[in-house]
């Protein structure tokens, strides 16, 4: 029970929650990028229209689905939320601001659009493991696209 004049903060969702969120929505989005550049494009123009596809699509389906209900379709299946960065004390954030959730999407979802440069590939694979040792600091457990967005994603699960 929270104390007079404070909501409890809903608790960070786990990064295992996330990564399974993250595979979910991905596949939704690049199974069919995917099959339909490599069916109708030579090898490596596919390549390169694939991951600008991906990275474009991935910036609409996250950032309207987190503006509109906080949630894309693998967070409703995880149980999670996006929601605009929780004050301390002051109980958990709304819905995130439509800039939130853009800048929140294109701070993940840009980095795959070079992905078939070789040099931009190793640069993008950095800025991903930069993503992922920060969203495992504890307690906060922040991926660099929340941090820089001003959101969090909550475990709405009891």
């Amino acid at each position: 029970m929270a104390a007079a004049g404070t909501q409890d903060v809903a608790p960070a969702a786990e990064p295992a929650q996330r990564l399974v969120a993250r595979i979910v929505d991905t596949l939704l989005v690049a199974l069919p990028v995917v099959l339909v550049t490599r069916a109708t494009l030579p090898r490596v123009t596919a390549e390169i229209v694939a991951s600008a596809g991906l990275a474009i699509l991935l910036v609409v389906y996250d950032s309207v689905q987190h503006a509109r209900w906080g949630q894309t379709l693998g967070k409703r299946l995880t149980g999670i939320r996006v929601v605009s960065a929780p004050v301390e004390g002051a109980g958990e954030g709304g819905l995130p601001r439509p800039s939130q959730a853009l800048v929140r999407a294109a701070v993940y979802a840009l980095p795959i659009a070079p992905r078939a440069v070789p040099i931009l590939g190793v640069l993008a694979g950095i800025f991903w493991v930069t993503n992922v040792g920060l969203l495992l600091e504890r307690p906060r457990l922040q991926a660099l696209h929340d941090r820089i967005a001003g959101t969090a994603v909550v475990s709405i699960r009891n």
